[in-house]
């Protein structure tokens, strides 16, 4: 699957609706509080009472509460930094961490609203059916999810107006729950239940947060709200402190007028208790049908914003289409009914409420870490009305991980892999955004710090390839970018750089290029960065670079360029490198053999001169680098020595065994015997069945030219072959001692 060519199909501004029509109490307040005030408060709160006590259950409901409230404050701070469109959590997130985490967040979000329709809707039916027992609750369920999907589909300005009369229905029953009567004399069980079959703290925790969600009912119709930014803070505040009130009053109520036995066996204790029985019936049936309501109002809108910015297969696209002046998601929430109707055949309340959990809990966690992180980078563009410390955010994250893993811990991973499986799907998908996100500004932080903190020097413990690529356009040198890449893979930074002519491009047709070099390295796979700079021939071009390119103490620290045949250029060319040189840089030069490229890349021949110091040290670290490349771990690495005394064979021959098990980079080592032999000639007959040969190159001298002229003499139709000239004064020999750094 992949996006619309030009990227994700919403636009921020074209997705909006064409008007808003709804203000705070309706779009807001009311639909986050009769899910709050839902069907877990009518028929599981007494179940809560007798299992934990009443303080293990104000401790719940002000744990659950505190997650909420530190959520909500998250959002309230990102709601008023920007213009909140359809989507909700969704549409935050999305535009905070990236698409990829928005959509690792929004699908199981959708299918959370999804589920939780179908959790309010059988809990109508449990309800309705101890009433009258001659009903089917599944029956039930399935024609309750039917009428509120019709509900929902006609019109959302109905369901709030109906969702008013609802809430009266609540206050009522409510009214005549408080002024109710005791059922029987009990004796008030401040903590944990001595009744046989209790639950323990957690798993009653995970039953009972579900009734501390509502707030993203609110959020959910954020693409339908007259004003966004101030009406999801007032309103979602409102409704949490609202619901806390009720929920620390309630249990109060309960524990002083049943005992342990009813609390747990009663579902309609709440009935019972009160003073008129009917009252309760009306608000338990209005706070499900409402909270099914909210809820599948709030899940086809994640829909149409999960398929319009293209994070679903475009084959959905019809799932993102719109009916009406308000944009209604009709034809989402047909597909919502769907799925609702498939978890209300096979569900019942406790199965899917510690579900819910976890996909809500998850959900507040990216939430409070969007708003936490924009707060913490301090970026100029986030400025919130609404402002919120980014502790607070961070503390509600922690909250969420906490509550997640104390409740099922294996539920958490399984909760984790399912969201980190559709962010790297999704990264895959190399989805565009339109939209900036958070992800730069975090990464311009940690750059910021650690370029701050990198030392002036490099030090062989922490050495790191940095290369420069001196390429000029990677289509016709691609070996030299195969070679950087296998030496900085996962490990170090390399750089493609090409000079283009002075005056043949403006700076933005100079971006221009740049961009079109990334994008084809990214398709290539190969990570790196580009530069392009202007100056009046290469060699001038290439010296620029190694002057100026780099920030602060992060500046290539090897500089790899491809020889030159050219005898016109060669003067120029040799003092190239004996400037790049004197800047104290190491030069690789590839010498590629055209017809064999690099070969079967199963062997690398390093000739040694047998110093570690300088070109030897450096040439085995490379070696040693390009062989941790996937491409290249099959190579053998061959230390080649020549020796022109006899006796000194043996004793060549064992140092340099010692030396690589010391070194512990697995290579093989050979000791040869000039016996009047040129080095040309032994180099040739050793090397001829090499896919990669390293040779060490003098400082250069008085006389560069002749010697490089030499030096490529002497290796003419030799397999591809590096020239290594070391940085002067860094000792490589110490770097190799700390391979397991480089690794």
């Amino acid at each position: 699957m992949t996006s619309s060519p030009s990227g994700p199909s919403t636009n921020d501004s074209a997705t909006a609706p064409a008007t808003y029509k709804l203000g705070t109490f309706g779009g807001v307040y009311t639909p986050s509080i009769l899910t709050i005030l839902g069907v877990i408060m009518y028929l599981r709160f007494g179940w809560v009472v007798g299992n934990v006590g009443l303080l293990g259950t104000l401790s719940i409901v002000t744990l659950s509460t505190a997650i909420t409230f530190l959520t909500s404050l998250s959002i309230c701070a990102i709601a008023t930094d920007r213009v909140v469109r359809g989507g909700g959590a969704y549409y935050m997130i999305s535009r905070s961490l990236g698409i990829e985490t928005g959509g690792a967040v929004g699908i199981p979000l959708y299918f959370a609203q999804a589920l939780s329709v179908a959790l309010y809707t059988l809990g109508f039916a449990e309800s309705l059916v101890q009433t009258f027992p001659g009903l089917n609750q599944h029956y039930v369920a399935l024609v309750a999810s039917v009428l509120v999907a019709v509900l929902a589909i006609s019109s959302a300005n109905i369901a709030i107006r109906a969702q008013y009369f609802i809430m009266a229905a609540i206050a009522l029953s409510l009214v005549s729950f408080a002024f109710g009567h005791t059922q029987e004399p009990t004796q008030i069980e401040l903590w944990g239940s001595s009744a046989p079959f209790s639950e323990p703290f957690w798993a009653v925790f995970a039953v009972f947060f579900p009734a501390v969600t509502g707030i993203m009912s609110g959020v959910n119709m954020s693409g339908d709200l007259r004003d966004p930014m101030r009406a999801i803070p007032l309103g979602t505040l409102a409704a949490v402190g609202t619901g806390y009130i009720i929920y620390m009053v309630l249990p109060i109520l309960l524990a002083m007028r049943a005992d342990t036995t009813t609390l747990l066996n009663e579902t309609m204790v709440m009935q019972q208790m009160a003073l008129w029985g009917p009252a309760i019936l009306l608000g338990v049936w209005g706070a499900t049908l409402s909270s099914a309501l909210g809820s599948i109002l709030g899940a086809p809108r994640v829909l149409q914003a999960l398929v319009r910015d293209g994070v679903l297969p475009r084959q959905l696209r019809a799932l993102g289409s719109g009916s009406g002046p308000s944009d209604e998601p009709r034809t989402g929430t047909a597909v919502t009914l769907g799925v609702v109707i498939a978890a209300v055949w096979v569900g019942d309340l406790n199965a899917i409420a510690p579900v819910l959990t976890m996909f809500f809990l998850t959900t507040y966690l990216v939430l409070n870490l969007s708003a936490g992180i924009e707060g913490l980078l301090q970026s100029p563009s986030f400025r919130p009305e609404f402002k919120v410390h980014w502790s607070l955010s961070l503390l509600g994250a922690a909250g969420c991980l906490a509550a997640m893993i104390l409740i099922n811990w294996t539920a958490t991973i399984v909760a984790a892999i399912v969201v980190l499986s559709i962010f790297f799907w999704l990264q895959q998908q190399e989805l565009e955004a339109a939209w900036g996100d958070t992800r730069r500004g975090l990464w311009m932080a940690l750059l910021r710090i650690g370029i701050y903190n990198l030392d002036r020097e490099d030090d062989t413990k922490n050495w790191r390839p940095h290369i420069l690529v001196l390429s000029g356009a990677p289509t016709k040198r691609w070996s030299l970018i195969e070679l950087a890449d296998a030496l900085t893979h996962n490990r170090g930074l390399f750089t493609v750089s090409t000079v283009l002519p002075s005056g043949s491009r403006d700076l933005g047709q100079q971006q221009r290029i740049e961009r079109h070099i990334r994008s084809y390295l990214q398709k290539r796979g190969v990570q790196a960065l580009v530069r392009l700079v202007t100056a009046a021939d290469a060699f001038e071009g290439a010296c620029k670079l190694v002057e100026t390119y780099g920030i602060g103490p992060l500046v290539p620290n090897t500089v790899l360029l491809g020889d030159s045949e050219s005898t016109e250029n060669r003067e120029n060319y040799c003092r190239t490198i004996v400037q790049i040189h004197q800047a104290r840089r190491s030069v690789v030069i590839l010498r590629e053999n055209h017809a064999r490229g690099f070969g079967r890349r199963r062997r690398i021949d390093v000739w040694w001169g047998g110093s570690m110091q300088a070109n030897g040290g450096l040439m085995l670290l490379l070696a040693y680098l390009i062989r941790t490349d996937i491409t290249w771990r099959d190579a053998t690495i061959c230390i080649k020595l020549v020796v022109a005394d006899p006796g000194g064979v043996q004793a060549a021959r064992t140092n340099l065994t010692g030396l690589v098990k010391q070194l512990r980079i697995s290579a093989k080592s050979q000791v040869m015997l000039e016996d009047g032999r040129s080095f040309e000639k032994i180099l040739h007959q050793s090397s001829r069945s090499a896919d990669l040969i390293f040779l060490g190159m003098a400082p250069p001298g008085p006389d560069f030219v002749s010697y490089y002229e030499r030096l490529q003499a002497r290796t003419a139709n030799l397999p591809t072959t590096a020239f290594v000239l070391a940085a002067p004064d860094f000792a490589f020999s110490e770097v190799l001692s700390e391979t397991g750094s480089v690794s």
